[in-house]
């Protein structure tokens, strides 16, 4: 009887682990996001580079990195925008803070509504520099 006990805690165990542990991982998985930098408002530039971002789902903070080159001039001015489809522009959601040179890390906290807008699509990350104040690369982020 004893070792039956044994047996059928050390099963239980193992299942509950098992569980807790593809929970995470799935949790995980939801939480990251990614987009390629594409040129913005018809620059002639080619930017290349990336954003990949990690949601914490119980703070609602957003870690970032950012990658680029390719671009006119040094980034003045950087932000998350949102909500707006990959052919429409937006207000800022968020800024991104500098100094500006790539990669750039950092985290930035989201409400509720724009961490709806993020899991849609709908929001992008833009890159502006003096010859294009308006921006000049974006990176529209997705679910990856």
């Amino acid at each position: 009887m004893t070792f039956k006990k044994t047996i059928r805690s050390a099963f239980l165990a193992s299942a509950v682990f098992t569980a807790s542990f593809s929970m995470a991982s799935a949790a995980e998985m939801d939480g990251m996001f990614m987009g390629n930098f594409s040129p913005e408002h018809g620059t002639k530039s080619h930017p290349k580079g990336m954003v990949d971002a990690t949601l914490d789902s119980k703070t609602h903070e957003l870690t970032y990195s950012i990658q680029w080159s390719g671009l006119s001039g040094p980034v003045s001015v950087a932000h998350f925008h949102g909500p707006a489809n990959f052919d429409q522009d937006a207000g800022v959601v968020a800024p991104i803070d500098g100094p500006y040179t790539s990669p750039l890390k950092g985290k930035v906290k989201l409400d509720d509504k724009q961490v709806e807008e993020l899991e849609a699509g709908k929001i992008y990350v833009n890159l502006h520099t003096a010859a294009h104040p308006n921006g000049e690369a974006r990176a529209q982020l997705i679910k990856n």
